[in-house]
């Protein structure tokens, strides 16, 4: 398989037609090598627009969704990033490429592992990978420029707006299927957040997160 043509294609015909049009965004998802970081079984799959299955009833994000998120997030070298459920550690090391460093909390063992291994073979060294749940996030490093969370919650935990810096942003996948949304959330001032939902998706809910809408603006 010629990787870098599949990745070419992937940029040009999946992410870029879906509105990711930010280069730096693109430039990003034609760097990091995401065939290095799914299942061996899985690797012709790499660049497909398809959930890859990693694991523990995990998926890898379509590349579409991945692009997405970024673009919204707009990283600066600058930001301190927590991300919510480490999957494959694909989407960490695109954080840390444009982020100062990133923390990210895994509920599976055995994820945790095959996470810190594929960051590590791949030269990936601002990024901390621990297990734990992540609902309550890591409260002993906020507060964060940026936090991801990789999988879907019908809320928003309070614990996680509460470690946001003032001016930093919070990204999630918002409801339950058949509809839920890639919602960017933006800490204007102490205890005031404002909420944009980016667009429509649907992806595996994250396990143990809170199933009812406990929380608004």
């Amino acid at each position: 398989m010629n990787f870098e043509k599949a990745r070419f294609n992937m940029v040009e015909q999946q992410i870029r037609p879906w509105e990711v049009l930010d280069q730096n965004v693109l430039d990003l998802l034609m760097t990091v090598k995401r065939e290095e970081f799914v299942p061996a079984s899985a690797r012709s799959l790499a660049f497909a627009d398809v959930e890859i299955p990693i694991g523990c009833g995990q998926v890898m994000l379509k590349p579409v969704i991945e692009g997405k998120v970024l673009q919204a997030l707009q990283l600066a070298k600058s930001d301190s990033v927590l991300e919510i459920g480490t999957g494959s550690g694909f989407f960490a090391a695109l954080l840390a490429a444009r982020a100062e460093w990133v923390r990210t909390l895994e509920i599976e063992p055995e994820l945790v592992k095959f996470a810190s291994d594929n960051l590590a073979r791949n030269g990936v060294e601002n990024v901390v990978v621990a297990q734990g749940d992540g609902m309550a996030g890591w409260a002993e490093r906020a507060p964060y420029d940026v936090i991801v969370v990789s999988g879907g919650v019908s809320f928003v935990p309070q614990a996680l707006l509460e470690q946001l810096k003032v001016g930093g942003r919070l990204f999630a996948f918002v409801g339950e299927a058949p509809v839920m949304k890639g919602r960017l959330i933006t800490c204007e001032a102490e205890g005031r957040f404002r909420t944009e939902d980016i667009f429509e998706t649907v992806v595996p809910m994250l396990r143990n997160a809170p199933r009812h809408d406990a929380f608004s603006f």
